[in-house]
């Protein structure tokens, strides 16, 4: 209907089960602990969230050197190198270790692989926390390619004996293209034994890929630091969209990008709280975007138990708070 403004609202959006679990992780220290509770880094990639977990006590450090001994730590979701888990032992801190279990499974890729002689080219961003825990498992075996085009320059001792793994938050095209031209190069380049990037980076780009075909403007809801948010703008441009913009907070949508536009893409990242969502639909509805149509191409159920160190209760009784519920398909974050 020429002039009609509506939405496409991808789903799934928001809060995955591994951000789900270490945001839930940092409350229930701090219920257990009493502030302040420590957090290595930001325990995940985005400023609302880490905002209100500073409100209820949680201090962020860079490194672990900056936590007062004994203190609580907690290491965030995106995983750290065994030798910040020996400076966090060395100094006496409680640690608490929120990685997402998908990057653990990385890690043990790594070190598998790194035991096995295998030289580990990981697909990522050098300077990104997550490829900095999983390089750090194997230094001397891991070199970093950065881009489809390192892939075409980055050398290796021995083509025989060469793996490929990846970030969990990477563009899932891209990637593909990186191995491909790793594979062109060496063509007995062997795989993880399973797919490296997270289930709910994949759904949230299928999804947007959709919505995208349809929309002549894209908002994404995510911080500049969240690689996932980050390539959920590329893919939407790459699929379609005539404009792809990401948005901390609805107050940053400028009128410009409306100008004309009849119908709108709306998703969110993978660490962002559906509350951020709701608040950038009210914000377009105001501008006469009040036709929501959900575009809906997976449902999200898995759920992961909380870190270890948190699940028991100071009676000694097991913690049975099942995580997860907020990833769903359109819910948490």
């Amino acid at each position: 209907m020429p002039g009609h403004k509506r939405v496409l609202l991808a789903a799934p959006r928001g809060y995955c089960a591994g951000v789900d679990r270490a945001v839930v992780a940092v409350e229930k220290a701090l219920e257990r602990y009493g502030a302040p509770v420590y957090v290595r880094k930001q325990i995940v990639h985005n400023i609302h969230v880490v905002t209100e977990l500073e409100a209820k006590g949680a201090i962020f450090v860079e490194e672990v050197d900056e936590v007062p001994e004994g203190a609580h730590v907690v290491f965030s979701a995106h995983g750290v190198s065994p030798a910040v888990v020996n400076a966090a032992s060395d100094r006496g801190l409680h640690a608490i270790d929120a990685t997402c279990p998908l990057v653990t499974k990385v890690h043990r890729e790594a070190v598998r692989f790194a035991r096995d002689d295998f030289e580990i080219l990981l697909i990522g961003h050098d300077g990104h926390e997550e490829v900095e825990g999983t390089a750090g498992e194997a230094p001397d075996h891991v070199t970093v390619v950065n881009s489809p085009q390192e892939a075409d320059t980055v050398q290796v001792k021995d083509p025989s004996k060469v793996v490929w793994l990846s970030q969990t938050t990477l563009s899932v095209d891209e990637t593909m293209e990186t191995v491909n031209r790793l594979r062109t190069r060496f063509p007995e380049l062997h795989n993880p034994p399973s797919d490296d990037i997270c289930y709910a980076t994949q759904n949230r780009q299928v999804a947007i890929k959709k919505v995208a075909q349809r929309a002549d403007l894209v908002i994404v809801v995510g911080s500049a630091n969240s690689s996932n948010s980050v390539r959920l703008v590329e893919v939407a441009l790459e699929y379609g969209a005539k404009a792809a913009y990401r948005v901390d907070y609805a107050e940053e949508i400028r009128q410009e990008w409306l100008d004309g536009v009849e119908t709108v893409g709306v998703t969110s990242g993978a660490s962002v709280p559906e509350v951020l969502v709701r608040e950038v639909l009210d914000a377009i509805g105001d501008a006469g975007y009040r036709d929501v149509e959900e575009v809906k191409t997976a449902e999200e159920d898995l759920m992961f138990s909380l870190p270890k160190e948190l699940r028991q209760d100071a009676t000694g009784q097991r913690d049975a708070r099942a995580l997860g519920g907020r990833a769903s398909a359109g819910g948490g974050a």
